[in-house]
């Protein structure tokens, strides 16, 4: 009876996770993790019913034996039950799976195998990193994919440029870069937030939305070299030196230059601001 049921449970779990069988609010990733502690569930109540039929099991040797096995399992086995708890907990708390980029305890890598005890990491070098599921439960997980799938991870950037420079030129060169950058989406638009004005400089950030997790590192890369080039093309220095003396001219923007190329005032032509256009810094 007990292989009867063991594999009509098999036959089940395995329709859940093909999703030949739906059960609203069960993730077909529970299937299999399910069935294991279910299989347990039912083995332990198979044993405790043929325990009495055991030759032997009611002599006091028996029970001796029984009670220093089962004290050496529990003395032994606290760190290994605490990684299987932490284990199931995780798979059901779904917050990762399989492919999925992640960085957990600081180490930044795609999911390869979830397991009961550790789960697997590959890092952008190619390393394997194995993390103890225990330590995962306690820690702090981030997840690029989860969002990544539906166009919503922003990426992020920033930029440090002198208050000489008009806000305005350095927010239309940031989304010109983004806009140069494969990977980056179009739509949602990328934006440039003002993060802090610091003592020589002002701190923009660039963000821009991206669906590809997992080619983050190659998207930065290119991301910056366009950031580089739209600096480099309209003249424009990134990080200023540090401060000495006040300079003979004052660092502000007069208002004839609050739309340097290749930003664009208000109700302007859709038409793409380029070097030719006027020297760095001449008013459009």
């Amino acid at each position: 009876m007990t292989r009867l049921v063991l594999r009509i449970l098999a036959l089940l779990a395995e329709s859940l996770h093909r999703e030949a069988v739906k059960i609203e609010g069960f993730d077909p990733d529970w299937a299999w993790p399910t069935y294991r502690i279910v299989r347990t569930v039912v083995i332990v109540f198979a044993v405790v019913v043929a325990y009495p039929s055991i030759p032997g099991s009611n002599t006091e040797a028996f029970k001796g034996v029984s009670i220093f096995v089962g004290l050496l399992i529990s003395l032994g086995s606290t760190s290994v039950v605490g990684n299987l708890l932490s284990g199931y907990t995780m798979i059901y708390r779904r917050a990762f799976r399989v492919g999925d980029r992640v960085q957990i305890e600081g180490v930044l890598g795609e999911v390869t195998a979830i397991r009961v005890m550790v789960t697997h990491l590959r890092t952008p070098k190619n390393e394997e990193v194995v993390i103890p599921n225990s330590s995962i439960i306690n820690s702090s997980v981030i997840n690029y994919t989860a969002l990544a799938k539906k166009g919503l991870l922003i990426m992020h950037t920033t930029v440090g440029v002198g208050y000489e420079t008009p806000w305005r030129q350095v927010e239309a060169m940031l989304l010109m870069a983004a806009a140069r950058t494969k990977r980056v989406l179009q739509d949602p638009k990328p934006f440039m937030l003002q993060r802090g004005l610091g003592d020589f400089a002002i701190k923009y950030e660039l963000n821009a939305y991206t669906n590809d997790a997992t080619g983050m590192l190659t998207t930065y890369d290119e991301l910056h070299r366009n950031i580089l080039d739209a600096f480099n093309e309209f003249g424009v220095q990134i990080m200023t030196p540090a401060y000495v003396k006040d300079p003979a001219d004052a660092k502000v923007v007069p208002k004839a230059k609050w739309f340097a190329a290749p930003a664009q005032p208000p109700g302007a032509s859709a038409t793409s601001a380029s070097p030719a256009s006027g020297a760095p810094g001449q008013g459009t």
